[in-house]
């Protein structure tokens, strides 16, 4: 069993043996849409000029391959009208900036031209709080085995409403985990990200994050985690229904891609576990 952010979600996978015979049901296949994972995060103590955009195509539901979407032109603009281009790392689909200027409160539009389609979206440059210290504890885990527990704490701004998004990565696992969360019930107060796991061991080092977010990106992510605690436990993996971005087509509206454009801050630590 696996505890990630305790107060938000928990994850319980159970294996039955059996038995079994593999069949293929004859699907139809849909048209392949766009997926823009438009995620820009100012990491601390960056300049944060280096800035990457991923552009890839749905794919048949019986394969995990991704393909690539190639030959985009993708920018963004700030409130000033200053423009930067994400140029393709050919025939990979990973669009990258080198001058980019990140700014807190600072409004950016999204453009990408792809396939004869405009795809547009605007947001606003969210702040994030440091992560202020780390602890770690040793309780009896659910098997009868000791469990490492990690908390890592950070100070919520009081003045406002507030979303995070926390994330774990364990070299033991092959997908980050993450929680979506609230101060809602925590206002102007102390706050901390949870994290236990039986592939949590002495001498590993996990890479702990926060990043605030906005209430649009909030409940999207919410939907993402909910449907990856049923599967992969991937949230960023294409997921089997639609889930809608902020991104829209300007050519055609009901051809929407899927994905979302966001722009905080990040603050990450790297923990050694004891």
């Amino acid at each position: 069993m696996k505890k990630i952010f305790l107060y938000f979600f928990l994850t319980t996978t159970v294996i039955f043996t059996s038995c079994e015979e593999v069949v293929n049901i004859d699907l139809a296949n849909a048209a392949p849409k766009l997926v823009i994972d438009a995620i820009i995060k100012w990491e601390k103590g960056t300049t944060g000029e280096i800035q990457n955009i991923q552009l890839s195509l749905t794919n048949d539901f019986y394969t995990n391959d991704i393909l690539p979407a190639n030959g985009a032109m993708v920018t963004i603009t700030n409130s000033s009208n200053v423009t930067f281009t994400f140029s393709e790392i050919p025939n990979t689909g990973t669009y990258t900036c080198t001058n980019f200027e990140p700014l807190i409160g600072e409004t950016y539009r999204l453009d990408i031209l792809y396939d004869g389609q405009l795809y547009t979206a605007t947001n606003t440059l969210i702040a994030t709080p440091d992560i202020l210290n780390v602890t770690q504890e040793t309780v009896p885990g659910f098997g009868g085995d000791d469990e490492i527990q990690i908390k890592y704490f950070y100070q919520d701004n009081g003045a406002e409403d507030n979303y995070y998004l926390l994330g774990v990565k364990n070299p033991n696992k092959q997908i980050p985990e993450f929680g979506a969360v609230t101060d809602e019930f925590f206002q102007g107060n102390l706050m901390f990200g949870f994290y236990g796991s039986s592939e949590t061991e002495p001498g590993i080092t996990l890479d702990l994050s926060v990043q605030g977010i906005t209430l649009g990106y909030f409940n999207y992510m919410n939907k993402l985690i909910t449907i990856a605690g049923s599967g992969s436990g991937n949230p960023f993996a294409t997921p089997p229904a639609t889930i809608r971005g902020n991104i829209t087509n300007q050519n055609n509206a009901e051809n929407f891609p899927l994905g979302y454009f966001h722009l905080s801050e990040i603050d990450t630590v790297n923990y050694l576990v004891q």
